[in-house]
């Protein structure tokens, strides 16, 4: 059976959220789940789902072999110094469940912890693919035609070089194709025009790479596009990647709060809730993180995917559903055989 970490204590909620989406997980997905963190809080919540199930309640039962409790005593917060507590908690849930990938008891992790420390911990301790320099970090956003837009990096890597822009770009691909089921997909270059001339050093070099490779490469793009789906894969350096995913969080934000507001008057008569509430829910959910599950590292050795801090028990199942997609579709070897087919002149630019 397939077996994903979760770290059980990362999350806002945690550790109800982690522990309600293993259950949905284990019993929608027929995969193991090892919930990663402090053993007592953990199984305090389990049982809270025994006593519910044994009581009639309304959720359906799960296996109980199907789901493991590995103890960790120690927890990094959102406001510890990465660096320092990636290296000095070394019984942290993340880093333990790091460590279950790293030695084969499971086949992924999922966190929705300190994100810098799942990145740095990922690193560390499963590491990289031997021909991934810089591990990527991707983020799926919607679009117009209902499936996501794949962009990566939105912060693993701040500072990057052309070759680097190139391993995202196949790494994209791949996860669009196999996770998103994208057949084909579309690769844009995030820039200012869409003018091959228009960019900085970076972006123009990148250009170059991308123009001469076997990828589905449209050129230039900015960021309006990344929502209409007319591209499937946006790449960019780590900084404007996290800067545009900031920023979309903040719109989207906005544009809950502002629907709900002008909404407000509508949903006060009968009429007005029966014809706007359902439309609300359908854009609601376009909307969700949840929707999404979380935003997968690529180019480490095993999987790890990183949720968003207020996730769910239904974000945390839908990311290991991400998870166990990333295994199947066996996504790492295939980054590692297109990136060693290719042409030593594409990664000039990293030397």
């Amino acid at each position: 059976m397939l077996k994903i970490a979760v770290d059980a204590m990362g999350g806002d909620f945690a550790p109800a959220s982690e522990v309600e989406g293993a259950i949905e997980a284990a019993r929608d997905l027929g995969v193991g789940v090892i919930l990663v963190g402090r053993s007592e809080s953990i199984q305090a919540e389990l049982d809270k789902h025994r006593r519910s199930r044994a009581l009639g309640g309304t959720r359906r039962s799960w296996r109980s072999s199907s789901i493991e409790i590995v103890d960790a005593p120690e927890v990094i917060t959102m406001n510890d110094p990465v660096a320092v507590a990636v290296r000095r908690k070394k019984n942290s849930s993340i880093r333990v469940a790091a460590k279950l990938v790293r030695d084969g008891q499971a086949q992924a992790l999922v966190s929705a912890g300190n994100t810098g420390a799942v990145m740095m911990t990922s690193k560390l301790v499963i590491g990289a693919l031997p021909k991934v320099d810089r591990p990527a970090l991707a983020a799926v956003l919607p679009t117009l035609t209902g499936h996501g837009t794949v962009i990566l990096d939105v912060g693993a890597n701040a500072e990057c070089k052309p070759a680097h822009l190139y391993d995202f770009a196949v790494m994209g691909s791949l996860y669009s194709s196999v996770v998103v089921g994208v057949n084909n997909p579309r690769v844009g270059l995030l820039s200012i025009g869409e003018e091959e001339i228009k960019g900085n050093d970076l972006t123009k070099e990148a250009f170059k790479l991308l123009k001469s490779s076997s990828l589905n490469f449209v050129g230039n793009v900015e960021g309006r596009d990344m929502y209409t789906g007319q591209v499937d894969v946006v790449v960019c350096d780590g900084f404007t990647g996290n800067v545009a995913l900031k920023v979309s969080e903040g719109v989207f934000e906005f544009i809950m709060l502002l629907l709900k507001h002008e909404l407000k008057a509508s949903l006060q008569t009968k009429a007005g809730a029966m014809l706007t509430r359902p439309a609300f829910q359908k854009f609601k959910e376009k909307l969700d993180y949840a929707e999404y599950g979380g935003a997968p590292l690529l180019g480490i050795k095993g999987v790890a995917v990183i949720c968003h801090g207020r996730s769910n028990a239904k974000a945390i199942r839908n990311a290991i559903a991400v998870a166990r997609t990333y295994c199947l579709g066996e996504v790492n070897g295939r980054i590692e055989t297109e990136l060693g087919a290719a042409m030593v002149a594409s990664r000039d630019g990293r030397h």
